[in-house]
């Protein structure tokens, strides 16, 4: 029971560092890759005191070189070290705007690009989704939860409309992905997770030109119903 307090403890420090690191290489640095690494180191030392293994299927899927947004279901906190630790590709995060609003760690993220989602205001809410689609238009990827917050039962919940939204105002397609059997690590105050192993599924993209503003819902159901098939039928296999 010695150890959880201090994962926590390392986690802190640990987040604390790069944060800082991000925001002073943010000012000094041309490259968005660098800012990119620092915060893949962050989350492979979580991982790695964490004692949480990953495996990533599906890479062939997709082509780094290519815009994307990358929609995933959302099982608890672990989410966000495991995939900023282990997709090979750069990519940014559409995220609450609480997040953002956390001492360093949150001006980090701003300074790294990342955008700020306000979902109780619509207004500012859209104006976040014409920003992130400016953002994609550039050039860069975008990380969406989907579901808008974790998941309270390990069961995925309904999809937001947002992120389709953007898809198709932004032209690119969407990229399916699935973490299976982190939900089933996670202990009861959410915060930490057990040791174990967590399997990253990357499916192949989907189109969003064949959409428009109309026939979003659509979309939104193609990819919910990829991302579900997938999440079911492994944990059906595990029972």
């Amino acid at each position: 029971m010695i150890l959880a307090p201090l994962i926590v403890i390392w986690v802190v420090l640990v987040t604390i560092f790069f944060s800082t690191a991000a925001i002073i290489f943010s000012f000094i640095a041309k490259d968005a890759a660098v800012i990119n690494k620092i915060a893949t180191t962050w989350a492979r030392l979580i991982l790695a005191a964490s004692r949480i293994k990953v495996q990533v299927i599906g890479l062939s899927n997709i082509n780094p070189s290519k815009s994307y947004i990358y929609m995933s279901n959302h099982q608890g906190n672990f989410d966000i070290p495991i995939l900023q630790a282990c997709l090979p590709v750069q990519f940014r995060w559409l995220a609450k705007a609480e997040l953002f609003n956390i001492p360093v760690f949150g001006y980090a993220m701003k300074r790294a690009g990342n955008i700020s989602i306000d979902r109780s205001n619509r207004q500012s809410a859209f104006k976040s989704l014409r920003n992130a689609a400016k953002v994609i238009r550039n050039g860069v990827s975008v990380l969406i939860f989907p579901e808008g917050t974790r998941s309270n039962d390990g069961n995925i919940r309904e999809f937001k409309k947002g992120g389709f939204i953007l898809a198709l105002d932004s032209g690119v397609p969407i990229v399916p992905v699935i973490t299976h059997g982190l939900w089933e690590l996670m202990l009861k105050n959410k915060v930490l997770a057990k040791p174990g192993k967590v399997l990253i599924e990357i499916k192949k993209p989907v189109e969003s030109a064949c959409y428009n503003r109309k026939t979003k819902d659509n979309l939104l159901k193609e990819v919910r119903y990829i991302i579900c098939e997938s999440f079911y039928n492994k944990k059906r296999e595990k029972q």
